[in-house]
């Protein structure tokens, strides 16, 4: 099991959990002692699960102390800022879900970045060459990429919709962990040596992250005073603080003129992004998508997220299969062909509903996924790419209608964060945030201590005005973030999530389908070996996954190509959190054990 050494304060209370598969010590707020990494923890009265003991440890903190799961998923979140700065933070945005044990139902709330009112549709176009820039380095090391940060204002929106804190009392852990710093491990060192190149474009990012020209070494302690501050401003004088007034001019003033050093050879193209925008800035309260799945109501999140949509049409199309009953190549193919199916209806049909007529009705209609698993050959994979179906002509009955097919590039990046988090009243927090690229933007707004998102990268670099995921100004980018909690007969089975760009839809498919219909325990649906179809010739697989079925699935017609990418050093597939509700009281809160270095389950107390 994978260890991670914290320094934590010895002047405040200290505070052990006891968790299924090992000790757990020192929670924000603690004494200095050991933080072990634990991938599953059993137990009542809350759970949290993330991918880092600081995070987990600030929810835990405040479920003790009184507070309820949208309390502890802000102090998380705050958290993960601090020592996750490379995949979120208050640069950056993301989708809340949560389900209200008093009411039984299930809210969410968009916090997605918006471009700004001045993007233009060529934004993406080198004025000089006439023709798109390179997307890495160039386009994610930018400003033009930074679009306006929404992370602020879902945390006061959560709080102030769900919670019992305020916000002053939510950061109060994070800005613990930011003033007396965090053990750096592995993974961190890792992900700061694969953004070198484009830290170093920047004197504001290099002095924090690459102090002596180098990335902090594993084992040495890192601070960061400069967010500890920004965070008491937010704490202070709330997100009216980040969106107007002078950390607001700082923001648009570093997209503006990005702080460039003299020696980086990258173009670094300046960003639209003004104090306007900022101040214009307000999230969205949004129904939730819903499908039936094996019984099972399965909520996720609305467009401008696609994440609700593929994984619930996906979902629709695999419950005309009886998964259970097959082998597992038989299943795995099924998963594969439906994920395919979905995604080119995704390419097709989704983007920010502000700007596009999204059929999310149909999308997520039974009958139009009973319809697209007519193209499923349980014997034979289908030649990718698949046609999309067609949602203003569908009747449930074969052949299925298709639609053209949509001209798409997947430009979305693996980086982001996921958390989970339920307490003893019963609610249940679902939350992914991200900055997008592993690194964001490079840029750290100078002297506030946090990165800025690329985010508008999610948008088609070429602009056509067929596309849902044109540039638009003002319009959310097309995301694939798939917060998902299922309930069983009104109640929390079952909530989960993962980072991942594109195949955080596969991963969360992928889990569902290993717990629902294989049978696995959550934990060993988790730990289980990837693979992502997103209707496209080869399959991407872990490594592992393809040596565990590249030859039963070869004979159906299925590719392979390994995962792992330009951006990181890394071949893994998501990095999932979970929590299912037992029938008991008990909760069973569940993490990766080895990807990203493992993550982090606890409970509030592993017995009644």
């Amino acid at each position: 099991m994978p260890h991670l050494r914290r320094q934590l304060a010895a002047a405040t209370a200290a505070l052990a959990l006891s968790v299924t598969g090992g000790a757990v010590a020192s929670p924000a707020f603690a004494d200095p002692r050991e933080t072990e990494k634990t991938a599953t923890a059993t137990g009542y009265g809350g759970a949290v699960s993330t991918v880092d003991p600081e995070a987990s440890a600030a929810a835990i903190e405040i479920l003790r102390k009184g507070g309820n799961a949208a309390d502890a998923a802000v102090a998380a979140a705050a958290t993960l800022g601090v020592t996750e700065p490379y995949s979120a933070g208050i640069g950056g945005g993301g989708y809340f879900l949560f389900y209200n044990a008093e009411t039984g139902r299930v809210g969410t709330i968009d916090g997605r970045e918006t471009a700004p009112e001045a993007m233009p549709r060529d934004a993406f176009i080198d004025p000089a060459t006439g023709k798109p820039y390179n997307f890495t380095p160039e386009l994610v090391t930018s400003g033009v990429s930074v679009g306006v940060p929404g992370t602020p204002a879902t945390w006061e929106r959560a709080l102030k919709r769900w919670g019992t804190l305020g916000l002053d009392d939510a950061l109060e852990p994070a800005i613990e962990v930011a003033d007396r710093g965090f053990e750096v491990d592995q993974t961190f060192r890792q992900q700061t040596l694969d953004n070198k190149l484009r830290f170093e474009a920047f004197a504001s990012t290099s002095s924090l992250f690459l102090p002596g020209g180098d990335a902090p070494a594993v084992g040495s302690v890192f601070k960061n005073p400069d967010l500890a501050e920004t965070y008491r401003l937010l704490a202070d004088k709330g997100t009216r603080g980040f969106y107007r007034g002078p950390l607001a001019e700082e923001i648009a003033a570093t997209v503006q003129a990005p702080p460039k050093t003299k020696t980086t050879t990258l173009p670094v193209p300046a960003g639209h992004l003004t104090t306007a925008d900022l101040a214009a800035y307000g999230t969205l309260d949004q129904a939730p998508t819903h499908v039936a799945y094996r019984d099972l109501d399965v909520y996720g999140m609305a467009p401008s997220s696609s994440g609700g949509t593929t994984v619930g049409e996906a979902l629709n199309i695999l419950d005309t299969f009886n998964l259970a009953e097959m082998s597992a190549p038989d299943a795995l193919h099924h998963y594969l062909e439906a994920s395919a199916l979905a995604f080119a209806d995704r390419g097709k049909y989704v983007g920010d509903p502000a700007f596009v007529d999204v059929p999310t009705d149909a999308l997520t209609d039974p009958l139009f996924g009973k319809e697209r698993s007519c193209e499923i050959d349980p014997k034979h994979a289908a030649v990718k790419p698949v046609a999309p179906g067609d949602v203003a002509n569908y009747d449930g009955a074969c052949p299925a209608a298709e639609a053209a097919p949509a001209d798409e590039r997947d430009t979305e990046n693996i980086s982001t964060t996921n958390l989970t988090v339920a307490d003893k009243w019963g609610n249940v927090v679902e939350y992914t945030l991200t900055i997008e690229q592993t690194g964001g933007s490079g840029m750290v707004v100078p002297g506030r201590g946090f990165l800025l998102n690329n985010e508008l990268t999610d948008f088609s670099t070429v602009f056509d005005a067929n596309d849902p995921n044109r540039i638009q100004p003002g319009k959310r980018p097309r995301s694939s973030m798939s917060p998902t909690i299922i309930l069983d007969d009104g109640k929390p089975f079952l909530a989960l999530g993962s980072p991942g760009g594109s195949t955080i839809i596969t991963t969360v498919l992928q889990t569902i389908l290993n717990r629902v219909d294989l049978g696995m325990s959550i934990s060993d649906a988790i730990a289980a070996p990837r693979a992502a179809q997103r209707n496209a010739a080869k399959v991407t697989a872990e490594p592992a996954f393809i040596k565990a079925y590249k030859k039963q699935l070869t004979p159906y017609g299925h590719e392979f190509t390994p995962s792992g990418d330009a951006f990181t050093s890394a071949a893994e597939i998501g990095a999932a959190t979970a929590i299912e509700f037992r029938s008991d009281g008990r909760m069973v809160a569940a993490a990766e054990p080895v990807r990203r270095g493992g993550g982090s389950a606890m409970v509030v107390t592993p017995s009644r």
